[in-house]
């Protein structure tokens, strides 16, 4: 079976967020606040770097389990038409959803999705902050996708342009975009939510375009007072590598060391980040029904 060259437009886009981001570190400079972490920002890049080499492995894995599944079975046949690219438009959103909502919420996916949320700043550098690994096994949730009948390059080039969509939504640089801009689709407002580690805002807006889901689904939060940064226990280390695999170091050593059931080890693998067999855990969601009851009028 012979399997074309990925279309990664991503690669054409580096110019574009090298440019970009040069223009935020002069006006960040030249702002109030002055202040531009550096070392964080090169972190965020070498990240992004290991990601692109990595992604010409991962993605042409991808691209082969695509094939064989699309080969194999799907519904119909979905042509290389307009109205096709409008339909997986959304279509590959509503998955990007789930993929993202699930990375919060489940620790197996959490381990490779974690490196994106480690930067306690907040700028276009961070868009850059992408996994090593997530690429080999989170392309699942794209397969529905495939078996109703959308060509694997069509998948494929869409979750590229979904990426490209949310570079320019990691900046603090603007503070709203018009209503109905905001009503609709991911703004940088929006996405400050979901890097934030304020009770209120965790596990929010997991939105890739489209805001939609996020208010569909129950998981939407406003922006209202001022985001920090980061996780809930940060990595505290410019160390690439260390971010990259630090996740999975403990995830690993929290399934061979709990002196448990296999069932609990399991457990380790699909409850959310924070949750331990001794009843223990510590959750997102514990935190933010905390703070709502505080907040009670």
């Amino acid at each position: 079976m012979h399997i074309p060259e990925i279309p990664n437009i991503i690669h054409y886009a580096i110019p574009f967020f090298i440019m970009t981001i040069i223009m935020e570190v002069v006006l960040t400079i030249k702002s109030k606040t002055g202040h531009y972490n550096f070392k964080d920002a090169g972190t965020s890049i070498v990240l992004g770097l290991g990601n692109v080499f990595i992604g010409l492995f991962s993605k042409s894995i991808a691209l082969a389990v695509f094939y064989g599944l699309y080969n194999l079975i799907h519904l119909i046949n979905i042509p290389f038409t307009w109205w096709a690219w409008v339909i997986l438009l959304f279509a590959d959103d509503f998955c990007y959803y789930w993929f993202h909502r699930i990375s919060h919420e489940s620790r197996l996916f959490w381990a490779s999705h974690v490196v994106h949320h480690s930067s306690k700043r907040y700028n276009l550098s961070t868009a850059l902050r992408q996994t090593w690994s997530g690429g080999f096994y989170t392309f699942i949730f794209w397969i529905p996708l495939v078996l109703i009948g959308f060509h694997p390059i069509m998948i494929l080039t869409q979750m590229s342009v979904s990426l490209i969509y949310q570079y320019w939504i990691h900046t603090e640089l603007i503070y709203r975009m018009p209503k109905w801009f905001e009503a609709i689709f991911n703004t940088p407002s929006h996405h400050r939510v979901h890097h934030a580690t304020n009770a209120q805002y965790l596990d929010r807006n997991h939105a890739g375009i489209f805001i939609i889901w996020d208010k569909l689904f129950g998981t939407f939060e406003a922006e209202k007072e001022s985001p920090t940064y980061g996780l809930v226990k940060n990595f505290d280390t410019y160390n690439p590598i260390i971010i990259a695999f630090n996740e999975w170091i403990d995830l690993i050593k929290d399934v061979k060391s709990s002196n448990t059931s296999m069932s609990n080890k399991f457990k380790y693998l699909i409850k959310p980040p924070g949750w331990r067999h001794d009843e223990k855990s510590i959750l997102s969601a514990d935190l933010r029904k905390e703070w709502q009851e505080k907040n009670k009028k």
